[in-house]
């Protein structure tokens, strides 16, 4: 069975991205359907697959990802407004692959993602 999880790393703390807010949503032409919202646990990973299920299925997905709440919360100056506040990854699931993994490596001025396994 398909599923989509995510796992964030906070590259100027060097350690796990732990209680970041994570949106899950599908892409339909220009609108936006929440599928799904979540936590990032003590180890930077959703406790549960984003999208799993009768839900995954192939077409353009978007995760976001609120980085800056995250930083303020650790008491990190950011600017108003901040360089990166909610970090959006815009991709696409082909239902016949069965896992997709979206990690977010952060900190306050740059992000990078790849899709691992």
């Amino acid at each position: 069975m398909g599923r989509l999880t995510t796992h964030v790393l906070d590259a100027a703390h060097g350690c796990p991205g732990s209680s970041i807010k994570v949106e899950l949503y599908r892409v339909e032409g220009t609108q936006l359907q929440l599928l799904a919202s979540a936590l990032t646990n003590s180890d930077g990973r959703c406790d549960a697959p984003l999208l799993q299920g009768d839900d995954y299925r192939s077409g353009v997905y978007q995760i976001q990802f609120h980085a800056g709440d995250y930083y303020r919360a650790r008491g990190v100056q950011l600017s108003e407004p901040a360089f990166l506040d909610v970090v959006v990854l815009r991709f696409g699931i082909s239902a016949e692959q069965e896992h997709y993994h979206v990690p977010l490596l952060i900190s306050p001025y740059a992000y990078s993602t790849y899709r691992g396994s």
